[in-house]
């Protein structure tokens, strides 16, 4: 079984025509292969030939390449993925003429605006490589994805209504998108064709007919999700002989309704001088799903097939039952390969992979569409046939085999001093889908540490043999649940377009700029085009389920290993006392590089927990004071308040000094979040007649969700100016801006066929405006003590953002003390006072209010803190100078605006390098 996040994400590319971990596996050794040939060449050979290969070998098919295996590296990347608008369709019904032969009603299949989000992801994936004892290598990896917007669940003739009901302008109204039986019929002809309601014509003798006609277009039924985030985490340990390696490994892959574990095991012998490469390796992996069906679905879907893996769970807000279907997946995966340097400018590499998965292999939030059409019904009009309709959670074999065969040429062009890749892939399983992927990149130096690298993909698979659009079962429908179901015609069924027959051609390209000291910045775009009209040798699914989609990615790579090479600690130990004493990890813009021409790149982990008493002032309140006042939870009546709020940010710090008093600054976040809700005690029933209405019921039972959002947040820009600095004391000025990068629109999903309208204002990633961001900050150290102060604040500089509301001013003054346990290990204290404006203005677009978290009174406040950190830095070796702190904020009072969940403390976590 895929989550969602996978069937969605893989929208621009199916499970056959992704890459397999084997193939990347393949690649490092081929790439180590290389490596420890071109220790026996000469300098030049390196440099000029052999070194482009490297580079070839390592480029991925999607948008950043990998960087190659070294003794110590870190590589940070972002990415972004949106699919364009899906084509919407359905009948429209326009008034006619009263006359003889003329219509009084017509109704034509046509194509609608498409109101649906389109489906977005943001990604964000953290390695590390360190290498040990010579010959022992750990890498681990951490990656974030976040999606949401519409995918499809189904698909059915457009004329029966699929999308719900529209209205004579041609735009979507609103009504619920969920699986449903079509309000017009269905109607069939004698051959089984799909009919849709033609209209209603005046006969020459004054009689009102209906008119019927044959209409086979399709449309997918689609559904919006709200933001949910998959985490996953991994590890490789590897150790390296002189002709052979082995490695093993392990993660663990986490969303609310998918859980996958997974271990892998392998190694390389290397023989004929290193020129040839043999590679193995296996994984396996186990995976639970607990998906909670959709309660606007239930009432529509069949789930007879899964009766004894459905369980019913009460939630911690006390509306509706959470019906949730679970099921178990194993997957054991093989993979062979040979790599072999055929001459200082070409490289082959071949691999074969196998892959058995078994348990459930279903997506449970896919349904299809089973028509049920007596061939023999008495007719009411002659042609018609009229049938039931039911929509099943599709079922496919339980078993799947998968054989995947790689084949890659890598060649240096001498006189361009570039390189060449290219590839071909075959995929082939025993469910009847066979794949071809051909791609190619030109991977081009350009000068000064410029790398521009465009690639072309083109993919193309037949479809599953049980794919099909819908089914028609030439039996009446009897709402016999076991009856209905033994009616199905064929064993194994899914609408999935992504197990149709199609093809795909991207394009795009990775432009990449290395700077001295092993410093790599990387960038892309690729555009993709998914249509059924570009299968090889024709026969693709319908252009219903066409799409394009883009997605653009930066990274920044950091070999550790060549930063600190050569460098000795004393070295070290004066360019960062230059820069001043190490400062507590939460403090940010607190050092500025020491000289013209210096860079400094880092990494920040921000973790923070609010959890435990809601809170008036610094007081804890009861429920049913916070249920006194609708003024209390944004005017509306009060359900719920939240028991838990947990926030993730990952920032990264890209610092160069133009001169020995100026540095200028570049800070993207990664924002994820996520609430938690319980019941207020002694609250009205959502459902109580003359309390509430079916809207509030909608938000509160869509309260019995975990919310979640993330991506990108806001993005700083500054600049530090140097006041003062005689060694011991250092003064500077920070002044920058805040670009609102972070979206301050998400939506919740509709629920009850209600549009919830925009989520609660501190789950958005962003301010939605320009803010002014300045700083002042003084550092002293005498000996083994330091110490420091800070003021900064965050000014905002629009009235309003963009859906009506813009955050409060924020002031903090911080002050810290240090001292060195050793030369590489100190200690610090920090006493922290911050202020925060409540919101200002409201929502101007659709919002429900159901708990404090919606009233903008209820945030801000005054906040006291006291922090505890340690600071590190390497000494010696080839980390020598890379700095991490770590810190702990434990809250000591909180006096907050309104009604606020209390503070349970935060974490920060801080690497830097300065060259």
């Amino acid at each position: 079984m895929l989550t969602r996040f996978k069937q969605s994400f893989e929208g621009m590319h199916t499970v056959a025509e992704k890459q397999p971990r084997e193939v990347v596996l393949v690649r490092e050794a081929v790439v180590a292969v290389i490596k420890k040939h071109r220790k026996k060449q000469t300098a030049k050979r390196v440099n000029s030939t052999l070194q482009a290969l490297t580079t070839a070998a390592m480029v991925l098919p999607g948008i950043i390449s990998t960087s190659h295996a070294t003794d110590a590296e870190v590589t940070i990347q972002y990415g972004h993925y949106e699919e364009g608008g899906r084509d919407v369709y359905g009948p429209v019904v326009e008034n006619g003429n009263f006359a003889p032969g003329q219509f009084l009603l017509s109704n034509e299949t046509k194509k609608l605006p498409n109101t649906f989000k389109p489906l977005t992801v943001d990604s964000i994936h953290a390695q590390a490589k360190i290498g040990f004892f010579d010959r022992w290598k750990f890498t681990a990896n951490y990656s974030e994805d976040t999606w949401s917007g519409a995918t499809p669940i189904a698909t059915a003739p457009a004329g029966f209504g699929g999308n719900g009901a529209y209205e004579s302008a041609n735009t979507v109204i609103g009504a619920s998108p969920y699986v449903q039986t079509p309000t017009v019929g269905p109607m069939f002809d004698t051959q089984f064709n799909p009919l849709r309601w033609d209209g209603l014509r005046l006969s020459d003798l004054f009689v009102m007919e209906n008119i019927y006609a044959k209409d086979t277009q399709l449309v997918h039924t689609l559904a919006i999700a709200s933001p949910e985030t998959r985490k996953q985490g991994d590890f490789n340990l590897g150790y390296e002989w002189d002709n052979a390696s082995v490695n093993v490994g392990g993660g663990i892959s986490i969303e609310n309704d998918y859980e996958s574990r997974f271990v892998n095991w392998g190694g390389s012998l290397d023989f004929n001088s290193k020129l040839t490469t043999l590679n193995f390796n296996q994984s396996y992996t186990n995976s639970t799903v607990s998906a909670l069906l959709d309660h606007d679905a239930l009432p529509f879907l069949e789930s007879f097939a899964y009766k004894d893996q459905i369980v019913t769970t009460t939630p911690r807000v006390q509306v509706s039952e959470h019906t949730t279907l679970m099921g178990e997946r194993e997957d054991w995966s093989t993979s062979f390969g040979l790599s072999q340097v055929l001459s200082k400018s070409t490289l082959l590499e071949a691999s074969v992979g196998y892959t058995r998965s078994t348990g459930f292999m279903e997506n449970p939030y896919k349904t299809v569409y089973v028509f049920y059409v007596d061939p023999n019904q008495a007719q009411a009009t002659a042609g018609v046939l009229l049938g039931g309709t039911k929509s099943y959670i599709e079922e496919r074999p339980d078993v799947r085999n998968q054989w995947a065969y790689n084949l890659r040429l890598v060649q240096h062009i001498e006189p361009l001093d570039a390189a060449l890749n290219v590839s071909y892939r075959f995929f082939h399983d025993d469910w009847g889908i066979n794949a071809h992927i051909i791609e190619a990149d030109w991977v081009q130096p350009v000068g000064r540490g410029w790398t521009v690298t465009p690639t072309i993909r083109y993919y193309s698979q037949d479809a599953a043999d049980f794919y099909t659009p819908y089914l028609i079962s030439k039996h009446a429908i009897t709402n016999d649940a076991a009856q209905d179901y033994n009616n199905i015609p064929v064993e194994n069924f899914s609408s999935d377009h992504r197990l149709s027959g199609y093809g795909a051609l991207s394009g795009g390209v990775i432009v990449s700029k290395q700077f001295a000291k092993g410093v790599t910045l990387e960038a892309g775009f690729e555009y993709y085009t998914h249509e059924g009209a570009l299968k090889l040798g024709g026969g693709g699914e319908g252009d219903f389920a066409d799409f394009t989609s883009y997605s653009a990615s930066a990274a920044l790579n950091v070999d550790l290993s060549v930063v600190g090479r050569g460098v000795s600690y004393n070295e070290h130990h004066a360019h960062h006392t230059k820069h001043g004493a190490p400062a507590p990890a939460g403090v940010m813009s607190a050092h500025m590089l020491g000289g013209a021409g210096e860079w400094m790149i880092g990494y920040r982990y921000m973790y923070g927990r609010q959890a435990g008493d809601m809170l008036q002032g610094n007081d804890p309140v009861s429920d049913s004071h916070i249920l006194a006042s609708t003024a209390n939870c944004g005017g509306s009546q009060c359900y719920v308040a939240p028991d838990e709020m947990i926030m993730h940010m990952h920032m990264f710090n890209i610092m160069y000094a133009p001169t020995d008093w100026l540095n200028l600054m570049l800070m993207p976040t990664f924002v994820d979040m996520s609430m938690g809700m319980r019941s207020l005690e002694g609250a009205p029933s959502p459902g109580t007649a003359g309390t509430s209405s079916i809207t509030n019921y909608a938000e509160v039972v869509h309260s019995n969700h975990e919310h979640m959002t993330g991506g990108l947040g806001d993005t700083n820009i500054s600049a530090l100016f140097k006041l003062y600095d005689n060694g011991r004391h250092h003064l500077h000025l920070g002044l920058g801006v805040s670009a609102p990068t972070g979206d301050v629109s998400i939506k919740l999903r509709r629920t009850h066929s209600e549009d919830l309208g925009l989520i609660h204002y501190g789950m958005q990633l962003g301010s939605g405006t320009w803010d002014f961001t300045p700083s002042l900050t003084y550092t002293g150290q005498q000996n083994k003590w330091s110490w420091g102060a800070q003021l900064r604040g965050i000014k905002r500089l629009e009235s309003q953002n963009e859906v009506g509301y813009r955050l409060g001013d924020m002031f903090q003054s911080t002050a810290w003390g240090s001292y060195k346990l050793l030369n590489w290990l100190s200690m610090s204290v920090r006493g922290v006072y911050t202020s925060q404006g409540s919101i200002h203005g409201e929502y101007n677009q659709n919002h429900r209010p159901i708990g404090p978290m919606d009233s903008p009174e209820s945030y801000g406040g005054e906040y006291y803190d006291l922090g505890f950190g340690v600071n590190a830095m390497v000494p010696s070796g080839d980390l020598a100078g890379n700095s991490v702190s770590v810190e702990w904020i434990q809250p000591m009072e909180d006096d907050v605006n309104g009604y606020q969940l209390e503070r349970d403390g935060s974490l920060s976590v801080n690497w830097g390098y300065a060259f």
